[in-house]
């Protein structure tokens, strides 16, 4: 069952938050709203528009610093497994396996030289990055670590290297300080971008959360860096309107193969390609839903465009 509520503002991600149950046998998955890289700039560059919408203490900034502290609060995780909407690949599901510590990829472009030097200091685990390869392989996948593959150009498919992009360790600076000792893996999702694809590679992983991993997608659930006017809910047009209550209206429903099939006519919505030119930062919801498949289904955060929701409860 869904909740009925659509939680706005700090008070209400709080108690959405807080209805989590603490030390389940089976964590749930969560879709969460990654941002951007305004959200490492200085207070003193975020303060209006798009820049605070996205920034450090916009409502997503905000949010994130009370998300990550929540999580290991109540799932006290083994480890990390993240999917990013800035990682794809073709037919080949690919899994960072670094050891002592993550490196960065710095895959934003015209910054400041400051964002290029940021910090966020985690380990990987190569065990369980094999996990997840095995997982892989048993659904039928091809499947590979990131020691294992050639440089971009001799595979073809989509080497990532070196290290967890921006998309995972931005929000994760917020949501677990500069540095944490939980284990991050990173995997890729499915290039083709299809719904139905991308659900299934979260539902390959889905005995992770049985293994005391928190398993996470960020992305955003409206990504047009066309119109920037688009990120607030006081400036974005009749469109990216329709499209963010159709989401919220389509992850509310009770009845599970009804809300499967909701989510996935909202690529067919008269909003969707106005809110995602391209479907990159939408299809994490799938690859959430498919990790959590069964159970209730919770939003945390009902922000403009910056959905965070929990799947499996």
């Amino acid at each position: 069952m869904s909740t009925a509520s659509a939680p706005k503002n700090r008070e209400g991600w709080l108690q959405a938050l807080d209805s989590l149950p603490a030390a389940p046998a089976r964590i749930p998955a969560f879709f969460f709203a990654h941002g951007s890289p305004f959200l490492a700039f200085p207070e003193s560059e975020t303060k209006d528009g798009f820049a605070y919408a996205m920034g450090p203490n916009g409502p997503l900034g905000s949010f994130l610093k009370d998300f990550g502290p929540a999580l290991l609060k109540k799932y006290n995780p083994k480890g990390i497994a993240v999917f990013s909407a800035h990682w794809e690949t073709t037919e080949t599901r690919v899994v960072t396996d670094y050891g002592d510590e993550n490196p960065l990829l710095y895959d934003y472009y015209g910054f400041s030289p400051e964002l290029y030097q940021l910090k966020f200091k985690s380990r990987g685990d190569p065990d369980l990055s094999r996990r997840i390869v095995q997982l892989y392989e048993e659904a039928g996948y091809k499947a590979q670590t990131t020691s294992k593959l050639e440089p971009r150009g001799s595979d073809g498919r989509g080497f990532q290297g070196p290290g967890l992009d921006h998309g995972v360790f931005v929000p994760f600076r917020l949501m677990f300080g500069l540095e944490t000792d939980i284990p991050i893996v990173e995997i890729s999702i499915d290039s083709s971008l299809d719904p139905e694809k991308n659900w299934a590679i979260g539902r390959a992983v889905k005995a992770l959360r049985d293994e005391g991993i928190l398993v996470l997608s960020g992305g955003l659930t409206l990504h047009n860096l066309r119109d920037f006017s688009s990120f607030s809910e006081d400036s974005a047009g009749r469109l990216y309107l329709e499209f963010d209550k159709a989401v919220v209206d389509s992850i509310k429903i009770e009845e599970p193969q009804g809300r499967k099939d909701a989510m996935k006519n909202l690529t067919q919505h008269r909003g969707f390609k106005a809110a995602h030119p391209r479907a990159d930062h939408f299809v994490p919801l799938y690859v959430a839903a498919g990790a959590g498949e069964g159970g209730e289904v919770k939003l945390i955060a009902a922000l403009h465009g910056a959905l965070t929701v929990a799947f499996g409860l």
